[in-house]
């Protein structure tokens, strides 16, 4: 029995009509700092990685996307068989968000490609899947 995550995840790069990309921030006390992130989180008993992507996205970010691209999907850690799925959104459109007791702290900011690859050079992101996504949503071209 592996000590590794069980079910798998999606992560967005949700870009708006002028490239900017949803980013979300929070204070996370055990890893002592406020890091960056993407919209993402585990999928649901039965839920789709597509359909994961697409609630998490609208949940912490309060955004509902009409074009949906793959990025890939990767192992979340050795130990397990959970993947996590990478999508980028666009065709956007802004609501509020539908944050949980435990994601009330999660800032919604939007910033320029360009910046939050700064921020991933400067390790500003806790985990790996974001800066993967981001990272291959500026490497492929929006048509292909």
């Amino acid at each position: 029995m592996s000590d590794g995550p069980k079910r798998d995840a999606s992560v967005v790069v949700a870009r708006d009509a002028e490239g900017l990309v949803a980013l979300l921030s929070a204070y996370f006390p055990v890893h002592g700092g406020e890091y960056l992130f993407l919209p993402g989180g585990r999928r649901e008993e039965g839920e789709p990685p597509l359909e994961c992507a697409r609630r998490e996205l609208r949940e912490e970010a309060g955004v509902t996307a009409r074009q949906w691209r793959p990025l890939g999907s990767h192992a979340i850690t050795l130990a397990s068989t959970a993947r996590v799925h990478l999508f980028e959104a666009r065709d956007l459109t802004l609501g509020p968000q539908e944050l949980t007791e435990f994601e009330q702290e999660f800032k919604l900011m939007w910033w320029s490609m360009s910046d939050a690859l700064h921020a991933v050079r400067e390790g500003r992101f806790l985990l790996p899947a974001g800066p993967l996504a981001l990272l291959l949503a500026d490497r492929r071209p929006a048509d292909a």
